[in-house]
């Protein structure tokens, strides 16, 4: 592909996307995405909070998952768990994951949406675990009785879901279908918990973009019908 087939390649795949967010940002800067600056500041100081002697037990007892909780208790935690960091990794890449997919989420489908659907994502894996620890270790979704006690994955389910959802909205299907090809590659490299959770995520989330392109198709048919009832000058017909 010669230089000006990838620029047009890249417009194609990222210039709704850009120049949404570039608007966006140029019109009203950091105030475009306030929801996004909070969970940053939220998931910064979980990870402050939680590595004080005095506050590893009250993060756990507010905001991490396990599927060896009650149901209740977890469905309870799930929201708070979409801002606690995994202690085992470094608390940068969360929260440059975090103000990059949520700021960009919430530019483009508003923050209810971006909360909604990074909740959806979240939920997702978290009820998989309990499936999976369900069906044993020896099926491809299974999971080892060890995981049980595994913390949930934190931020990183919901931005996976917010990214492929955001994707599909904008019509950047490379980017999406590679965030979903990373995600199994790293499910069959690293076959843990997290990974697993993470497609758990995209399933919930490619579901839900089926059921919205579904329902997008119907107002569009909608609408065409009373366009043609209404230059044909006939009533509309009756069921």
């Amino acid at each position: 592909m010669n230089r000006s087939g990838l620029r047009r390649a890249t417009r194609r795949e990222w210039g709704r996307l850009y120049w949404t967010v570039r608007n966006a940002l140029a019109a009203q800067k950091w105030r475009a995405i306030p929801i996004t600056l909070v969970a940053v500041c939220l998931t910064a100081s979980f990870q402050v909070v939680q590595n004080q002697s005095w506050g590893y037990q009250p993060v756990q007892n507010i905001g991490s998952v396990r599927a060896d909780d009650p149901l209740w208790l977890a469905l309870l935690r799930t929201p708070l768990s979409l801002f606690v960091p995994a202690l085992d990794l470094p608390v940068w890449g969360a929260l440059a994951q975090v103000l990059l997919v949520f700021g960009i989420a919430e530019i483009c489908i508003g923050w209810w949406r971006t909360l909604a659907i990074g909740y959806l994502a979240t939920l997702a894996g978290t009820l998989y675990a309990r499936v999976g620890i369900a069906l044993g270790p020896d099926g491809f979704l299974g999971l080892p009785a060890s995981d049980a006690q595994v913390v949930d994955t934190g931020p990183s389910a919901a931005v996976v879901g917010l990214a492929v959802f955001v994707s599909w909205r904008y019509r950047a299907y490379v980017t999406g279908a590679l965030v979903i090809v990373l995600m199994i590659v790293e499910v069959l490299v690293k076959n843990n918990l997290a990974g697993k959770e993470h497609l758990a995520a995209i399933a919930a989330v490619l579901v839900l973009c089926g059921i919205s392109a579904a329902r997008r198709a119907r107002q569009r048919q909608r609408r065409s019908s009373a366009a043609v009832v209404s230059e044909s000058g006939a009533p509309p017909m009756r069921s």
